[in-house]
């Protein structure tokens, strides 16, 4: 059986489902880098955290070179950090746009390349993006055409990028979460939020925390976009 501490990296890792994401592996055992631009600092010599803007390639570069450097190894990348603005099309600013890309594509795709190598390196590794049901299943209630466009886009790159590492024991996954009960949503509107799904309720963030580290368990399954949204991808 091996002794080794294995080591996850967690984005937006401050609050909601990021935090729960980091607690969980805390809780399994790992070592937690966890990144976002609020997070405070750790007093757990275990979790390392880092403050900083993931859509910048700095920023990854920072968080990967402290993970090596304090823990020596990276088992796992969850890209977590996301930002989800529901409107019109034609009502999204160029601001929004803009930062809504360099979290969700930006992010994901800067924090992959500087994790994907060290991966390599010690033969192996597991990464899981966080995505979205209304990639798949589109929802009148909730224009959110920016979610589809840089979620669906983290859905096929979890694809392609599992088939391109299959060989070199690099696992990529996805969870695609409905609507889950963090502070970002307001008490007030939960009985709306909870209608959205066939089974009429929010998700929790135990739920998301379980489909992760099943994905992480799960040694025969890559390229997965594992949904955990009550039903909404089947159908209203």
């Amino acid at each position: 059986m091996s002794t080794v501490q294995k080591v996850a990296i967690v984005t937006g890792a401050s609050q909601g489902l990021g935090a729960g994401i980091a607690r969980a592996y805390r809780e399994r055992g790992y070592r937690v880098v966890g990144t976002s631009r609020s997070i405070q600092t750790s007093n757990d010599p275990d979790y390392l955290t880092v403050a900083g803007d993931i859509g910048d390639p700095a920023t990854a570069r920072k968080v990967v070179d402290l993970a090596l450097t304090r823990f020596g190894r990276i088992d796992t990348l969850v890209n977590n950090a996301g930002i989800f603005i529901a409107s019109e099309f034609t009502g999204y600013s160029q601001q929004q746009y803009e930062e809504v890309l360099s979290t969700n594509v930006a992010g994901f795709y800067h924090m992959t390349q500087q994790v994907v190598p060290a991966m390599l390196e010690q033969g192996g590794g597991h990464i899981v993006q966080i995505t979205s049901s209304l990639v798949d299943h589109a929802c009148s209630k909730v224009p959110s055409v920016l979610a589809s466009l840089t979620k669906g886009g983290l859905a096929a790159a979890t694809r392609s990028l599992a088939i391109e590492y299959a060989t070199r024991n690099i696992r990529v996954n996805a969870v695609s979460p409905g609507v889950i009960k963090t502070p970002m949503h307001a008490p007030e509107s939960h009985a709306a939020l909870a209608a959205l799904h066939p089974v009429q309720r929010m998700g929790e963030v135990s739920d998301i925390t379980n489909a992760v580290l099943y994905l992480e368990d799960a040694g025969f399954v890559t390229g997965e976009i594992l949904h955990v949204d009550g039903g909404q991808v089947a159908g209203a």
